[in-house]
Parts: C-alpha cells; structure tokens; sequence
C-alpha cells in the first residue's frame, strides 16, 4: 500500500534563521516549486491530494521513465513507457482514483504484464478500471523502499477502435497502420483519400503528405520532401493519418517510426526461407512446430506475440539456446492479424527470399519425405519470372478421440481427420507483395505481371490440427486474432467454414466433440516422426526431451 509522508514539525528553540536566509531559503523552495510545475507534473490526477504519495525525493527510477500513451482495450488498458528498458514488474503497480471521492487513497493493483515494444519504448498492461474508477496511472516502488513514486504521465486515454498505432519505414515511404478508417475488407481503397502527418511540434503535426496506397488497416505514405533525402531521419517521428474528407483532423496517435534498418550485408537475401506466425498462449506448440519445421528447411521465424501470458519469451529462448534464428516480435495490438503479417512482410524483406504464413498448429508433409525438401521446394520457384506466391491446401484433423492433450505433441497426437482438403496457406516472396499489402491471413495480393502456384496434392499437404482437445480448442474459441473473421461468439455468418461446424456460438462443450471431424484416420506424419525423430536411447521426440 502507499504510505504519506510525515509532516516535518518546527523545532523548539532560541536559535532563528536571520531575515536574509530566510529569504535565500524561500526563493530555493520556489525555484524547486516552478521548475517541478514547469516539467511533467508528477501527479497526473488534479483532486489528488498531494499526501496521497510519498515525496518523489531522494526517491528516482533507475531509469528516466514517463507513460507516454494509455490505450483502452476490450479486456485490459495498455500503458506505453519512455524507455525500451523493461523494469521488474513485482516493482510496478496500477493507480486507479476513485470517482467519488477524490480525497480517498488511490487503489494499487499489481501489473499484468510488462515487455520491451521496440526500440523507443516498452510497456505495461494493467487492468481495467472498475465502473468506480477512472482510469490508471502507473507507480514504481523500490526494492528496498516501501514508499511508492508515481510514474510521469503525458497524455489522456486513447480508444483503441479510433487509433494510429504502428508505423514502418520502407524505403522512401512510410507505411503506417491505423483503427477508424472503417476501409472495406479485403480490398484495396482511393488512397488519394488520405494523408500522413509527421512529428510534433506545439501539439501540432508540422510535415504532410499524400497516401500512395490504402487497404483494410494500413496506409502508405510518401515520405515528406525535405527528409526524402535521408530517411532516417524520419526515425523515431510521431505519426498519424487523416481522412480528406473529414477536414484532415489526424486520427489520434500513439505510433512511431520504425524499421528502416538494413540487415542484409549485400544484394543476396541471407536466407532462402523464413516462417512468419502471431500467437497467442501457444507456448505449449512452439517448440515441435519450430524444430520439425527446422528439419524441412526453415531458416529464421518471426513470432508476433499477441499479449501472450504463458511464458512463451521463456521457449523462445531457450529455442535461441539451441541455435534456432528467432525474433519474438511484441503485437499488443489485438484483432489485428492482417495488418500483423503485412507488418511482418516489411520486417523480413530484407533478410527473406520467401516468407511462409501459417500457424503453429500447422504442419507441412510431403510425400516424399527428405530434410530440407520444403526449402528445396521454394528455392524451385525462386529463378522464376512469374511466381510471388506458393499455395499449399490443408487437411483439418479432429480431436481423434483423446481428452487430454497428447504429450508426444499434436502431430503425433492427433491422427484422424476430414476427407476433403479446405483453404490453403501460402508462401510469398515479400519484395513481390503489393504495395498495399492487402492479404486476407491464408494469401496476398502480389504485384501485377506476378501471380501464384498451387502445390499438387500429390507433392504436399498441410496437417491442420485445429480441432483439438476441447480445453484447448476453447480456449481458442474464446479468442480470435484475424481482424476481418468473426468471432466464434457472435451470432453471424453461422455457415462460415471459420467456425467451427455445428458448434454455435456458446463455448459448452458437445458430448460428442473428441468423435468430431473425424472421417480418415491419417497416421503417415506420426508415423515418420516416431521413426525419424525418437531418441532411441530415451524413446523421447525432441520437444518432449527439451522440455523435461
């Protein structure tokens, strides 16, 4: 809890300052007053009384830290910080300040989470304030001191349904990502509708420029003439859109500029294949989908995090212990997978001849099973004129009749599946997607004069384990990153093949569902994974060995 500081008491005494000290006295105390008023205010809250915490000295932060931006999410508030350093978050507490009465003690709560969010900033996640509560602000309390320093705050809450939140620089143009223009889905929009507005200054955005592209949540802009020259300079800027028929009022913003670095050392990619994923507590798959796939020829993976909270940093890792090339990526943004992977096209441009799109309950398997055949498959494709993108279709497999999650891991696990292939997931060359980096999470739009190839049936197939064991399918029931898929909860498109058949919308589970989905019992890639990957000493598969 926080504690008051002690109010000094006047000593008993002969001895008295002389007039002049008192005067030198006084104006210091001012000096320090104004100074404080004139920076960031350390109590954000106006009826805070200012006994509620403890006198910001001797107190400081190890490092300078201010909460730049508060974004209200559907199930939590997300506080983005000044510093990538992440502070231990047993240190950090929410502050919520009562609506009733201002003079009580705000209440503290301890934080949900914290993580570094890219070179600029990290952040912390609290929960929501309750209906009697406004909303947080955020304390930092010392290992060795029990009084609490209230964190510097700038800025009022944003919504999150109305927000600019991510910007990427790419080449001579920046490609910002943004909630509220309400686009159409899966098409591409007038981008001489929009514009960009870059950095600060007076509360004012001071540079403008016109939108090449638009489509769903992402923007691309030209970079303004005057930093054309040298972008990046443009690192760093604040950034936001606005819509021209709305009189150019910016979109609120929280983001800026990113990326722009360049990772590759010569006119070659480093690497022939990498695999791109957003997940959400699947920490539990990470290791058999990273290490199989490894085996067939993927080089480097990119994971976008989508506020995970099941120790999934912990196996990524350890993964990286092991030699395995992987990037965890922070995405706090929720229902914000489309605009994830166009995010993660920029990001991989520079190191990747192909990027692979599919989630960690997906297993590729060939026919003809050999190390590296996946990455021998796309190298195939890579002198050619025409191809930007390889489709695989996928094989949906069932609960297969277990009830608890298979500990040899899901590929050997479940085994029973339905007849008919259904969607695809695809394989693209990121430096032939569209400029608007349209995608609908299973393909993109590639350039024009590029088109895409399907894979035979007879070559590959993907395993698709998306029906699993219910407590594990419900907590994915519960939770949905695609933007544009609705959720399993909402009573619309009821037919959709997003959903599950037959299950509704209520997440019970049905008397039958380990019998569900289950029309072809399929056992080849279990089969080759016990011959090929068991230890024969041990009789223990990889991940199972690494996770002991």
């Amino acid at each position: 809890m926080d504690s008051s500081p002690e109010q000094e008491q006047p000593r008993k005494g002969k001895h008295r300052l002389p007039p002049k000290s008192v005067f030198l006295y006084f104006s210091f105390f001012l000096f320090i007053f104004f100074f404080c008023s004139s920076n960031h205010s350390f109590y954000s809250h106006p009826s805070l009384p200012s006994s509620t915490f403890a006198t910001p000295f001797p107190l400081t932060l190890p490092i300078p830290l201010h909460v730049h931006h508060r974004i209200i999410f559907p199930d939590h508030l997300l506080l983005t910080l000044s510093h990538p350093e992440i502070l231990p978050s047993h240190q950090l507490h929410c502050v919520y300040y009562t609506l009733l009465n201002a003079s009580t003690n705000p209440l503290l709560l301890p934080l949900l989470s914290t993580d570094r969010y890219d070179e600029f900033r990290s952040i912390a996640r609290c929960p929501l304030p309750g209906t009697n509560f406004s909303a947080v602000d955020l304390s930092w309390r010392g290992e060795n001191d029990h009084r609490d320093f209230q964190v510097p705050m700038k800025a009022t809450p944003h919504n999150w349904e109305n927000l600019t939140y991510e910007a990427f620089l790419d080449n001579d143009t920046v490609v910002v990502f943004v909630k509220g223009l309400n686009l159409r889905p899966h098409r591409v929009s007038d981008a001489s509708l929009f514009r960009c507005h870059f950095g600060v200054r007076n509360e004012a955005f001071w540079l403008t420029s016109k939108a090449v592209s638009a489509a769903q949540e992402v923007v691309r802009c030209a970079l303004p003439q005057s930093i054309r020259n040298s972008p990046d300079k443009a690192r760093g800027l604040s950034i936001s859109v606005s819509h021209v028929r709305r009189r150019e009022v910016a979109i609120p913003s929280v983001a800026r500029i990113g990326g722009g670095e360049k990772t590759s050392t010569g006119k070659e990619k480093r690497f022939e294949l990498c695999a791109c994923t957003m997940v959400w507590n699947q920490a539990g798959s990470m290791r058999e989908w990273v290490m199989y796939h490894a085996w067939l020829g993927v080089e480097r993976w990119f994971i976008y995090d989508n506020n995970s909270d099941d120790g999934i940093d912990e196996v990524v890792r350890e993964l990286e212990d092991k030699g395995y090339n992987i990037s965890r990526v922070t995405w706090p943004w929720v229902k914000s997978q489309e605009a994830g992977f166009s995010h993660c096209v920029l990001r991989a441009k520079e190191e990747c001849k192909w990027v692979g799109f599919f989630d960690v309950d997906e297993f590729f398997y060939f026919y003809k099973m050999q190390r590296n055949v996946l990455r021998s498959m796309v190298a195939n494709f890579s002198s050619s004129n025409s191809v930007a993108e390889i489709r695989t279709g996928c094989h949906n497999f069932g609960p297969s009749g277990l009830t608890t999650h298979p500990k040899q891991g899901v590929a050997v696990g479940y085994t029973c599946r339905l007849r008919t292939p259904e969607r695809h997931k695809s394989i693209v060359r990121p430096d032939l997607v569209d400029v608007s980096l349209l995608n609908v999470v299973h393909h993109f739009e590639v350039r024009k004069g590029f088109g895409s190839r399907n894979v035979p049936l007879s070559v590959a197939v993907i395993n698709h384990y998306k029906y699993q064991v219910w407590d594990t399918f419900k907590a994915k029931f519960l939770r949905r990153v695609a933007t544009y898929v609705v959720d399993w909860k909402e009573d619309v498109n009821i037919g959709s093949r997003d959903r599950a058949p037959g299950l509704g919308t209520q997440a019970i589970e049905p008397r039958d569902w380990r019998l569900r989905f289950c029309e072809v019992w399929d056992t080849r890639l279990k089969d080759f994974l016990l011959s090929k990957f068991c230890d024969p000493l041990t009789g223990l598969l990889p991940w199972e060995s690494s996770s002991e």
